[in-house]
């Protein structure tokens, strides 16, 4: 099975989320469906049938999780000894040259991306040019806008 990069920090989220489906969401709904049975008729009980989608939803979620821990490969980007280059977990300082605007992106794996909070997926067009490279230099990226340079600011490994 393909071992899948995931940070500490989006592994522990992914934990946390199943946890709580777990231990709160799944015997919440449980008991909703014991108390809809309670009220007779299944086949027009609208409390039912909204508690089975709950219940449907939520183990489908619950299997997805462990689906994505099961095949992690959790990388600690403090422990990487990087040399100064950019790997995975990096948290980089970036000026666009294109718009002179300075970003902060953290290279992360596919499931934990979020670009509203600086992750990036390893996946992506930017951080795939970027790994490898060193404080300073600069990186020309083909996106769907076009072409865009990015120069290396910071790196760190937080």
């Amino acid at each position: 099975m393909k071992k899948t990069p995931m940070t500490v920090a989006g592994a522990e989220q992914l934990k946390i989320e199943l946890h709580r489906l777990k231990t709160v969401e799944r015997p919440r709904i449980i008991q909703a469906i014991a108390d809809a049975r309670a009220h007779g008729d299944l086949s027009e009980n609208a409390e039912y049938h909204a508690a089975k989608e709950q219940q449907s939803f939520v183990e489908g979620r619950i299997a997805d999780l462990d689906m994505k821990l099961s095949t992690a490969q959790v990388i600690d980007p403090k422990t990487v000894n990087a040399d100064g280059r950019v790997v995975f977990g990096a948290t980089l300082s970036l000026r666009n040259d294109d718009a002179s605007l300075e970003v902060t992106y953290q290279i992360v794996g596919d499931f934990e991306a979020d670009i509203t909070q600086g992750k990036i997926s390893i996946s992506s067009p930017i951080a795939r040019a970027l790994i490898g490279k060193e404080l300073g230099d600069v990186v020309e990226v083909q996106v769907p806008g076009g072409v865009h340079s990015y120069e290396i600011l910071e790196i760190s490994y937080i």
